[in-house]
């Protein structure tokens, strides 16, 4: 055995490490680690950074706080400078990692999960369409003519991270089913939202941003064509999207999109594969001789990556940074309405009472109606745990517009009066409808067995893209 070679007693642990001090690591980790798996998290931390946002722009920190998302920064070279405000960054820059984990999430569902066949969406497909569509109506129908039409779509958006918050705290008596439908319907929202941003709110075309867009894309699909699979060379034709993007008009987090609609989802060792070669490098393995244990690890670690795809490794990889990072930061920049800002006269009342209506109403009142249609014109099936009361509850908690709103209220009005008070709808019809459904949750859900508990289902492994014995990139 090698020298450097840990007792076999030690190996559980780090060496060098003392054992009370690592007993107390653990016992003020434990806890956070719980708290980040569970799903309401995200949805606590937003509630916190709102609120946080709501009473640094009421109080005496007003102005600190209005003028630190004013800040400039930037980058020059030469004489080429790009500046913008804090609140850009934000809103456009980091909102664009926002719209990678929907790309990515979009593209692994339309390739295995609730949207991968026409049966299997029907039923989510039909609940989001009425969930975006019957919002639009109301709204429209009272803002027609006025000021505020533009911002028809905010109330179209459901809030994923704030609505499975809800039916988590309404415990295991939600049916698993009604949580998937919920995730499904989300992901079709997003889709709805994005076709909405890139066709209603993108300025005039700018044809050479368009070709610099296009460089981009053809980057990317060259790049894993290629065979390339590690995420940061993708990083470079995706700025060149983005800038192409922004220069045309088109609002720039959509660069996130294209980029999580193009990584490939297929694993290229796969479970069985990654085990394979592990067993073999281990049997194979000479003993003391470091070069080849740190080639054979290198190989190892390879297939360790390959298991998965490069989707299921993304979204495991920026998934937390998104929920417990960029979003908790999205609304603390966004989040903070001055109250006194807000009008409730003329135009601007209709436009508070539109989003209001639209997220409480108009939302469960679409989703219930068209996923009923669906089942019983036979479009669409759904199980004994998809009851009308459960229905409802989805209809309630996907009233939940909270980040997707507020980003599109951004883009449909400017600042002023008629955006806090939109903001303020938002807020105001977001909290209504989170507020009955865990009312109404617990009320449909009295007297149901606790969901028990599935082990996850594994998708079918694919056959590997490319052969094992092709260096890794």
């Amino acid at each position: 055995m090698d020298s450097s070679d840990p007792p076999a007693g030690r190996r559980s642990v780090p060496p060098e490490s003392w054992a009370p001090a690592r007993a107390a690591a653990r016992a003020l980790a434990s806890p956070i680690l719980r708290i980040l798996q569970i799903e309401a998290a995200s949805g606590i931390l937003l509630m916190i950074a709102t609120a946080v946002a709501l009473v640094a722009a009421n109080t005496q920190w007003s102005d600190s706080y209005l003028g630190l998302w004013h800040t400039q920064v930037g980058f020059s070279f030469g004489s080429w400078s790009f500046v913008r405000p804090l609140e850009f960054w934000i809103n456009d820059g980091l909102m664009t990692v926002f719209f990678l984990v929907v790309g990515l999430e979009i593209r692994r569902e339309i390739f295995e999960g609730e949207l991968s066949t026409l049966k299997r969406a029907a039923l989510p497909l039909a609940a989001a369409l009425g969930g975006m569509l019957i919002p639009a109506v109301i709204y429209v129908a009272l803002n027609h003519g006025r000021a505020g039409s533009a911002g028809w779509a905010i109330p179209m958006a459901t809030d994923i991270a704030f609505a499975v918050g809800v039916l988590t705290l309404l415990g295991s008596r939600v049916p698993t089913q009604l949580r998937i439908l919920l995730l499904a319907l989300a992901v079709i929202d997003d889709i709805g939202a994005i076709v909405v941003i890139a066709a209603f709110y993108s300025d005039g075309i700018d044809v050479v941003g368009l070709a610099f867009a296009a460089i981009g894309i053809a980057g990317l699909l060259g790049m894993r064509a290629a065979g390339f699979r590690t995420p940061l060379l993708y990083v470079v034709p995706g700025v060149v999207l983005w800038a192409g993007l922004y220069k045309a008009g088109i609002h720039p987090t959509l660069a996130g999109v294209v980029v999580g609609l193009v990584t490939p989802v297929r694993p290229w060792f796969g479970p069985s594969g990654f085990a394979e070669a592990t067993q073999r490098h281990l049997a194979e393995l000479e003993t003391g001789d470091k070069h080849d244990l740190l080639v054979r690890l290198d190989s190892i670690n390879h297939a360790r990556r390959e298991a998965v795809s490069p989707v299921e490794r993304l979204i495991h990889t920026l998934h937390p940074w998104v929920a417990f990072g960029v979003m908790p930061l999205f609304a603390l920049a966004n989040a903070g309405v001055v109250l006194g800002g807000a009008d409730f006269t003329g135009d601007s009342l209709w436009i508070f009472v539109g989003i209001i209506v639209g997220l409480a109403a108009g939302k469960p009142l679409g989703i219930v109606a068209m996923s009923l249609m669906a089942t019983k014109t036979g479009v669409a099936n759904r199980s004994p745990e998809m009851w009308t009361g459960g229905l409802a509850l989805v209809g309630v908690v996907g009233g939940i517009g909270f980040t997707m709103s507020l980003f599109i209220a951004n883009l449909a009005f400017k600042p002023g009066p008629m955006l806090d008070t939109a903001k303020l709808g938002i807020l105001v019809g977001s909290g209504i409808a989170m507020v009955i459904g865990l009312g109404y949750g617990a009320f449909t859900l009295r007297g149901r067995k606790p969901a028990a508990e599935a082990p996850p289902e594994l998708p079918p492994e694919m056959p590997p893209e490319l052969p094992p014995e092709v260096p890794p990139t």
